[in-house]
């Protein structure tokens, strides 16, 4: 995993190194000079622009100019403070006006054709939220130093850094609760059946579903077959529905279900509930029972989130009974829902807090999803893509979370993993006309490339 620093928890790092902060410049500035070499692809008659600003930022721009110039590279530094409208042709330019410490607007000049190659975080981006204020150039490049930076992974920050290299200057980092989640990490977590494994040892239990949204509960049940569940019943209250042969259907009664889903429950390692599944006043009583009563553990989705909120009563006193892990997994509609506001641009702090207060592990959906565990520990994913913004997806992914938690999992290990192998999946599809339904048919290749 690797470690996700905020601008505090570097400037922190940086007063704490043994080294003096001149030797840290050094180290920073010659990583920059080494990328912006690949990137011009040698330095015989390569020109280049370097913004520089007063602060440190700046400094390893100019250490970075002064390396170039030994190479050959033809530089020319512009002051960050003083800047012209049109910077002089270059093939590129290295952007080192403002560091991870920069507040305010930053109007960038207009760089023509020239490569970006961004000095820590594009400058004008706040490397807590992502937010740019102002004209940001947008980079191809960005070189931050030691760690992730949360700008770098969430709003126009991620839009803006290109290709991101973390460059080791030898500093030593404080240990830290929140990391970026890579595909070493769900290698090593995601379940393997064992030689001597049997059906039970990891079924899951599905109730989803309703009229009108029975590919809800069918996507999700079919999502935890093909991920690793040994076995997977599925009830779709009131009626039987068209699936997979492989997916056991269970028939409950269309109210007062929960009686009827929690009379075998032991047997099963982990329970989905809410994909489809109706708002119906005595629905939302059956989910309320179930999820207080289930001692194991629970991925709670959809129409299971709002039944959190079906009275003023039921997020805290249902969710304080959970013994075992319990999973939420709202997208930002479904956070205002439990919350009564959006997650706001500081998404892992929104993220951490829903799960300090229900004491529950919060997979909040998104371009880079935030997996917050209740005890404040974040694990990030940002290895999908825009083709997973389609009807489905999120109910193939809580299938997902529910063969980790049933083979046993944490439900901060069991969300993060299963939040990359779906987006994993989604990145083997074609570029173009994804449905959630292609998800599953892919996710034994991803599984296989795990192994």
């Amino acid at each position: 995993m690797l470690p996700v620093l905020t601008p505090s928890q570097m400037a922190a790092a940086d007063v704490a190194a043994p080294e003096p902060i001149d030797e840290l410049i050094d180290r920073a500035g010659r990583a920059v000079a080494r990328t912006a070499l690949d990137m011009l692809g040698g330095s015989y008659g390569r020109v280049v622009v370097v913004i520089a600003g007063k602060g440190h930022n700046g400094a390893d721009g100019r250490v970075a100019a002064a390396v170039l110039r030994r190479r050959g590279v033809q530089v020319k530094i512009v002051d960050a403070a003083a800047l012209p409208a049109t910077l002089p042709s270059a093939g590129l330019v290295i952007d080192a006006a403002y560091g991870t410490g920069f507040r305010g607007e930053w109007l960038a000049p207009d760089v023509g054709t020239a490569l970006v190659l961004a000095v820590d975080v594009p400058s004008g981006v706040d490397a807590l939220t992502g937010v740019a204020s102002g004209h940001v150039l947008r980079a191809d490049c960005t070189v931050t130093f030691q760690a992730m930076k949360p700008g770098l992974l969430f709003g126009d920050g991620a839009l803006l850094a290109g290709r991101i290299e973390v460059a080791d200057i030898g500093l030593e980092l404080p240990l830290v609760d929140q990391h970026l989640l890579g595909a070493a990490d769900v290698m090593a977590w995601w379940p393997r059946r064992a030689t001597d494994a049997h059906k039970w040892r990891s079924a899951v239990r599905v109730i989803g579903g309703s009229e009108g949204m029975i590919g809800a509960a069918r996507l999700c049940a079919e999502a935890a077959a093909r991920g690793g569940a040994g076995l997977v019943k599925l009830s779709v209250p009131g009626q039987s529905i068209e699936t997979r042969s492989e997916i056991v259907q269970h028939e409950v009664s269309n109210a007062g279900w929960a009686a009827e889903v929690l009379a075998d429950i032991d047997r099963f390692g982990a329970i989905a509930i809410g994909p489809g599944l109706g708002r119906g006043k005595q629905t939302m009583a059956a989910v309320l029972e179930t999820i207080s009563a289930a001692p194991v553990p629970i991925v709670i989705d959809g129409d299971g989130l709002f039944a959190l909120t079906s009275d003023d009563r039921s997020l805290s006193v249902v969710l304080s009974r959970r013994r075992a892990p319990t999973v939420l997994t709202p997208h930002d509609g479904e956070f205002r829902t439990l919350t009564g506001a959006l997650p706001g641009n500081d998404r892992v702090s929104a993220a951490r807090s829903l799960a300090a207060d229900t004491g529950c592990t919060v997979l909040l959906k998104g371009p880079t999803t935030v997996v917050a565990a209740s005890d404040g520990e974040v694990l990030l994913v940002d290895h999908g893509d825009e083709r997973l913004a389609t009807a489905g997806t999120g109910d193939v992914l809580t299938g997902l979370v529910a063969v980790g938690l049933a083979a046993g999992l944490s439900g901060l290990h069991a969300a993060a993993a299963a939040a990359w192998v779906h987006a994993d999946a989604a990145c083997r599809c074609p570029s173009a006309g994804l449905l959630a339904g292609d998800l599953v048919e892919v996710l034994p290749e991803v599984l296989s490339g795990l192994r």
